[in-house]
């Protein structure tokens, strides 16, 4: 993918990108910091079993929109972050972790806790947005390398890797193919 004009817009027909694929995820890369300063644009396939595990950024802001399939998705400061299971979570006004379907969006500002995960048996997809780029296009890249190794995964590296991109992980991250 190239730079933009700034008198043109952007086409990207389906099935193109820049794609990421492992066990535990598959990113394509629709729109990335080199077409626009506000906001990178990923397809993201979540396989059945993957859990991003809660997590919160401190400057960074993200949408999701569930495409395909079936989460379980989080998006609220608990009244206690457990560390280890986050669909137990509550807010401090009832709100608990739901099932997403086809349809659902998720909005994130900076410093809320949220998370994803796929507990059915089909792969799920959304369209996924973070901002401000390039942070997240490099975090896929590089957390790609991680789970790409094969293996058990590196969870100190991952760990590492989310300190350097804005990411404070609450709950880890599971990957448990069905």
């Amino acid at each position: 993918m190239t730079a933009i004009h700034p008198a043109a817009g952007l086409v990207v027909p389906p099935g193109h990108g820049k794609t990421l694929t492992t066990a535990a995820q598959r990113v394509t890369f629709k729109v990335t910091g080199e077409h626009t300063p506000t906001a990178s644009t990923f397809e993201v396939e979540v396989p059945p079993g993957f859990d991003v595990g809660a997590h919160t950024h401190g400057h960074s802001e993200e949408l999701f929109y569930l495409l395909e399939g079936e989460l379980d998705v989080l998006a609220f400061e608990p009244l206690v972050r457990t560390p280890d299971r986050w669909r137990d979570w509550e807010s401090a006004s009832g709100e608990r972790a739901v099932r997403a379907t086809p349809g659902t969006l998720i909005l994130v500002p900076p410093g809320c806790p949220h998370a994803f995960a796929n507990p059915t048996g089909e792969s799920a997809r959304m369209l996924f947005q973070a901002s401000p780029p390039p942070d997240h296009e490099r975090y896929f890249e590089e957390l790609m390398e991680i789970l790409g190794g094969g293996g058990e995964v590196d969870h100190a590296a991952i760990e590492e890797l989310r300190r350097r991109y804005d990411i404070e992980q609450l709950t880890p991250l599971r990957h448990a193919p069905g």
